[in-house]
């Protein structure tokens, strides 16, 4: 295969197989395009896709995740002609011709961190009108967002991790690209993404929680690998105190009890 296709999923070894057509340069553009809750790399945008550009470094001894999750992928690298050029991506967009399978894995370390709030008493006081607005808009359980918020930020909306993330939801980088969150640290502009993302991974797991909460903390890339929670201490953590917080929360907000167990199997 050309140089120009080899590229593309190089880099901290998940993006080896696509860059920019027959070019010698020092830098080459990749496009992360995001569809429908799937994320794509290509060497242009995408139709139809909200796409970002990323600048690779070709000396660089390891090249930024571009995926936004942990784990191991899965999937093809297509080859189409879009407008006189040609693009590689590894989404199938019409008037595509598969070109190789691959299987890239992202780094080995994990972004799953425990948060910064602990089990305790619900706290209904904080951003009454944001949490109410974000569970109208896109149908999550408000007792579920709230324990999500009590947990990663314990409601504080200047709340910066280690790992990264930001806000009172703790949103990871690529969630506030993928969002078009402005200011990560504006509770409206938070709980709304948080919401919008935690409604597509209950709709990626068929309304499984558990599952859900374990891909709000660790990547559904991460859930994906280990087909299931994975077994950072972090994350079982995690999803534990999610699960005994969105009880806690439910009861004091009137709600009828949980009918499942939301703890992950250990």
């Amino acid at each position: 295969m050309k140089s120009s296709a080899m590229n593309l999923l190089r880099g901290a070894s998940m993006f080896a197989v696509l860059c920019l057509f027959g070019v010698d340069a020092q830098a080459r553009t990749v496009w992360r395009c995001v569809r429908d809750g799937t994320v794509s790399l290509a060497t242009a945008q995408e139709p139809g896709s909200k796409c970002t550009a990323k600048t690779l470094e070709d000396g660089a001894a390891a090249l930024p995740n571009l995926w936004g999750a942990m784990g191991e992928f899965h999937g093809s690298l297509y080859r189409r002609e879009q407008d006189g050029n040609i693009v590689y991506s590894t989404r199938n967009l019409p008037g595509s011709t598969k070109v190789q399978q691959f299987t890239v894995a992202t780094p080995p370390s994990s972004w799953a961190h425990v948060g910064f709030g602990k089990v305790g008493k619900p706290q209904l006081g904080y951003f009454p009108r944001e949490f109410k607005s974000a569970a109208r808009v896109t149908g999550v359980d408000e007792a579920l967002l709230r324990a999500v918020a009590h947990a990663e930020s314990f409601y504080a909306a200047d709340a910066v991790s280690v790992k990264g993330a930001k806000g009172v939801m703790q949103l990871m980088p690529e969630v506030i690209s993928d969002y078009g969150v402005k200011d990560p640290f504006s509770a409206k502009q938070s709980i709304m993404a948080g919401a919008r993302y935690l409604k597509l991974l209950e709709a990626r797991y068929g309304g499984d929680k558990v599952l859900a909460a374990a891909a709000y903390n660790a990547g559904m890339g991460a859930v994906a690998q280990y087909s299931g929670v994975p077994p950072y201490a972090e994350t079982r953590e995690y999803v534990a105190k999610v699960g005994e917080l969105y009880s806690r929360y439910r009861q004091a907000m009137g709600l009828e009890p949980l009918t499942v167990d939301l703890k992950p199997a250990l």
